[in-house]
């Protein structure tokens, strides 16, 4: 097996069969091939890593170390324990001066797929029980759940009380609801065993342990994105395509994150960031793990093959577009549109663009929520920052913009975020779809911010000496709140962009 850690990893960032995956340097040319029979259980069981070739797709060279498996029995396998970070082990991350030389090791590539993939082995193959069951269609559509699923266009919906009632299972039932309600399944003829095993493979991909990046963000961006489709503007133009791949890329979108930003994977060598050399990491690392699902339960192979390649371009298009270090780029487009008053909703390419920063604002939708809701994700994000800031500080690795629970608090990353991201966003969303809803958003927006106004306020010195503009502890404050108001504005517009111009 060591020959084969200097074969070429490709750009592919898919799946190949399980069966496959769980052999001990099984090697495969074709679909065709013997070696993908029906392999005994117990010899799968102690196998581990592969290399598969499909020659249906000459870009499929595939390598797969599965190092964190154990054997459990003789009839399957046992993951072991780890945390919500299971990559970010104290092997892989490089000390200060670390210099990456040559191509990156097969050992250290660990997965290339999905990071919580292999999590799900033992249960999808030999058909363990798990510890928290989906439940089969009928009964996540009883009593309350089915009840909030009637009211699942409101912009009040509660995704923490949908999840807890649909039994962790937010996303799969949101998304096939929503599916079901367009009546996409019959028009694209989609088979019902098969949306349902990817919807499952996908919520399973997301990473239950990350604070903020997980299924029941998916869940909650997919229903923003359900609430902006029902738009009239979008309504009575959209067709079903646009649809389809509005709900898929908003389910998708965050699909594997790993908890931590583009900059920590960058600057830890991690494989993802060689991967897609240093450009829309993440991003393309969603996209990518979401075409290997489609492939893998084969959701529109019975489409034309062309038809299906366009879908999954277009599906990366809207991905891509939720990378925050390109938001410039977008809202100047958008910005330019409108002022031009040039958008045409019976153009393909306009309606894609549209469905874009429909679906940028879903993404970065929770300051418009109401407070009850909005605090829950704001509390959860700078959860996953300071989490990826004590890493960095464990293995002395400059801590990144945001991340620093010493220096930054909440209220004053939330204000700076709505002043230079959000804001502007929704200002030109609301230009372009002045609805109730765009005004509804748009007020909950000021109010949450004049709320976090309120509790940073509380959080300074009230002592008359600490108060005194002429102080020391006055003019300490007044640095801290500028250098944190400008670390939000970089950090957020990647780290190097000058914040939005309104």
């Amino acid at each position: 097996m060591e020959v084969c850690y200097q074969l070429p990893v490709l750009p592919l960032d898919r799946p190949v069969p399980k069966h496959v995956l769980s052999r001990r340097g099984a090697i495969s040319f074709s679909s065709s091939s013997s070696l993908f029979g029906a392999p005994d259980p117990r010899q799968l069981s102690q196998r581990r890593g592969a290399i598969s070739y499909d020659s249906s797709d000459q870009t499929a060279l595939y390598i797969r170390m599965l190092g964190d498996v154990r054997v459990r029995s003789q009839v399957g396998f046992e993951p072991e324990g780890r945390g919500s970070y299971p990559y970010l082990s104290s092997s892989l991350i490089p000390g200060p001066g670390f210099i990456s030389a040559g191509p990156v090791s097969g050992r250290r590539l660990r997965r290339l797929l999905s990071f919580q993939r292999y999590l799900h082995s033992s249960r999808l193959l030999w058909g363990t029980t798990h510890l928290n069951p989906l439940h089969i269609l009928d009964e996540d559509y009883i009593g309350q759940a089915k009840c909030m699923l009637e009211q699942v266009g409101s912009w009040n919906f509660d995704l923490f009380l949908f999840d807890r009632l649909t039994n962790g299972n937010s996303l799969v039932t949101m998304t096939f609801h929503l599916l079901n309600q367009y009546g996409l399944l019959e028009l694209f003829q989609l088979d019902m065993v098969k949306l349902w095993r990817f919807l499952v493979m996908v919520q399973e991909d997301y990473h239950s342990l990350n604070p903020y990046h997980n299924a029941v963000h998916a869940a909650d961006v997919t229903q923003a994105m359900y609430c902006y489709l029902r738009e009239p503007k979008l309504a009575k133009s959209l067709t079903s395509c646009d649809i389809l791949l509005g709900l898929l890329a908003a389910a998708t979108h965050d699909l594997d994150h790993p908890g931590v930003n583009q900059p920590f994977l960058i600057k830890t060598n991690h494989y993802l960031a060689k991967l897609y050399r240093n450009s829309s990491v993440l991003e393309n690392h969603h996209w990518r793990s979401a075409v290997g699902l489609l492939r893998e339960t084969g959701l529109f192979s019975h489409l034309p093959a062309e038809e299906g390649l366009k879908m999954e371009r277009q599906l990366g298009s809207l991905i891509l577009a939720t990378d925050i270090s390109r938001q410039n780029e977008y809202l100047g487009k958008f910005r330019t549109h409108l002022n031009q008053d040039d958008l045409c909703l019976s153009n393909a390419s306009h309606r894609h663009f549209i469905l874009q920063m429909a679906l940028k604002c879903a993404d970065i939708c929770n300051p418009c929520r109401p407070w009850e809701l909005s605090k829950q994700w704001s509390e959860k994000v700078t959860q996953e920052f300071f989490h990826q800031g004590d890493i960095e500080k464990k293995h002395k690795l400059e801590v990144s913009p945001l991340c620093d629970s010493q220096r930054n608090s909440m209220g004053n990353i939330q204000i700076g975020f709505m002043t230079y991201v959000v804001e502007p966003l929704f200002a030109e969303w609301g230009r372009f779809s002045d609805t109730r809803l765009s005004q509804t958003m748009l007020g909950h927006l000021g109010l949450n911010k004049a709320s976090w106004g309120g509790l940073v306020q509380q959080e300074r010195p009230s002592s008359p000496d600490e108060l005194e503009p002429s102080s020391p502890a006055s003019k300490r404050l007044s640095k801290d709140c500028t250098e944190i108001t400008w670390c939000v504005c970089v950090a957020f517009i990647t780290n190097l962009l000058p914040r939005v111009k309104k």
